[in-house]
């Protein structure tokens, strides 16, 4: 995996907001190569999977594994660098989704939110409170499709919603909390956002479907949301780092090695004078 600096703006940023804008991280041909594959698994009748919701959201969970184009973004070199830089060497994989939003129905309200508000990961919420969550977690969502036009299905942010120890504050009679943002991208941006960023999905009324990847990434002790074990045929489609982002490094003998679980990421991070210090917020 080659080398990309992360500058103090970027870390600053997201640290501060919770979110970070990457500006054409996927090249036109890549976008190209997603949308295909991304076009094929939505108009077939796969149902492994398969998520939806309200008629007009249609996903895949795990969406590595269905297509090496969605496979490809595993290391991305314009991304990944950036993501070890913020959360260190013990990281892998916990979850990518395939996520295309059709057309909302006529005469949806501007602010209607889908899903509405909410953190990152699953319950943790529930089991933490809101007050003691850490930074566990975060996604790289790559927008495939033009969103630079507001109620086109992107995701929005409350910036700094990061540092909140109580849920977030939506006042009487409004959709979203003062400040909220709805990101301008074009296709081929990025967006990193972590787990403790309050964010939710605008409407889509600009007649045009919305299509995303989103990649997360987690520490190494997290389980990961939507795979336990990847197959034997899509590790031996990757690297040492590979593997380990896909939770699958074994010795010669075909054994998991605790020791060696994190080692290709923390050799990488020592050839490139990559030092890791948590974030205490």
């Amino acid at each position: 995996m080659q080398f990309k600096l992360l500058n103090p703006e970027q870390r600053r940023q997201f640290d501060d907001d919770g979110y970070l804008i990457v500006r054409n991280a996927l090249d036109e041909a890549t976008t190209a190569r997603l949308i295909e594959a991304g076009d094929r698994l939505i108009h077939s009748d796969q149902t492994l999977n398969r998520q939806t919701m309200s008629g007009n959201y249609d996903s895949f969970r795990n969406c590595v594994s269905m297509d090496d184009a969605f496979l490809d973004l595993l290391m991305h070199e314009t991304t990944v660098p950036l993501i070890v830089q913020l959360f260190g060497p013990n990281i892998h994989l916990v979850t990518s989704h395939l996520i295309y939003k059709h057309p909302n129905e006529k005469g949806t309200p501007r602010n209607f939110r889908q899903p509405g508000w909410h953190r990152d990961v699953a319950d943790s919420p529930h089991d933490l409170g809101h007050a003691h969550i850490p930074r566990f977690e975060m996604k790289c969502a790559y927008y495939l499709t033009d969103t630079s036009e507001p109620r086109s299905a992107v995701t929005m942010f409350a910036p700094g919603s990061n540092h909140l120890k109580e849920k977030l504050h939506i006042p009487e009679g409004e959709k979203d909390p003062e400040g909220a943002l709805e990101p301008s991208l074009q296709p081929g941006d990025a967006v990193f956002f972590e787990n403790r960023t309050w964010h939710a999905g605008a409407a889509n009324l600009l007649g045009r479907t919305t299509k995303a990847v989103m990649m997360g990434y987690g520490f190494n002790w997290m389980q990961p949301m939507d795979y336990r074990v990847q197959a034997e045929h899509l590790l031996d489609k990757t690297d040492d780092i590979g593997k380990q982002l896909l939770g699958g490094l074994k010795d010669a003998e075909g054994r998991f090695v605790p020791g060696a679980i994190t080692k290709p990421l923390k050799d990488w991070c020592k050839a490139h004078n990559v030092i890791y210090r948590p974030v205490d917020f």
